[in-house]
């Protein structure tokens, strides 16, 4: 059975195509809000689900932030794709930083891994806001991931990096 999001109650969230811009614990500027860092926010839940949830073709969508966990998912397994080769915690922290750097695709455009899991963006500030958030969750992401995918003493965590090779959805990480 497939781990769902814990954020079904949408009430007072903003959306952008039909993701919810939920609170994040993070020091990145961005459009999401701020949570407070004793709670468990989404991007705690994609990286503790990753490696059950890798495992599934098939995700039963129950909530909004459901849809976001798929797309953090897919992201994580783009991240350690990345860190496959890294054998050191400074070449894993500038395989992610150059990741950081890529454009980052909304709905509608060329390279989004999802096409028809969000809606089209209705205007271009919509568009805008998605990207913003979408690159500052995966920028938060990929600074909780490197703490995990490596150990303490800066050499892989072969247990995490071994879900690098897993095609999450079957969808092929290039």
């Amino acid at each position: 059975m497939v781990y769902h999001s814990s954020f079904v109650d949408e009430e007072g969230i903003t959306k952008a195509c039909g993701c919810p811009l939920l609170p994040l614990k993070s020091h990145i500027k961005g459009p999401a809000p701020a949570s407070g860092q004793d709670r468990t926010d989404i991007v705690d839940e994609a990286i503790t689900f990753f490696r059950a949830n890798v495992f599934f073709r098939n995700f039963d969508i129950k909530s909004s932030a459901d849809k976001l966990l798929i797309y953090l998912t897919f992201y994580i397994n783009v991240a350690l794709k990345r860190l496959e080769g890294c054998r050191t915690l400074a070449e894993g922290t500038k395989a992610i930083i150059n990741l950081g750097l890529e454009k980052v695709p909304v709905p509608g455009e060329s390279g989004f891994p999802f096409p028809g899991l969000f809606p089209l963006p209705q205007s271009q500030q919509e568009a805008e806001l998605l990207r913003n958030y979408l690159k500052q969750i995966r920028e938060e992401t990929s600074g909780r991931l490197l703490s995990v995918a490596y150990r303490p003493n800066g050499t892989p965590n072969k247990w995490w990096l071994a879900f690098a090779k897993r095609k999450f959805m079957n969808i092929i990480v290039p």
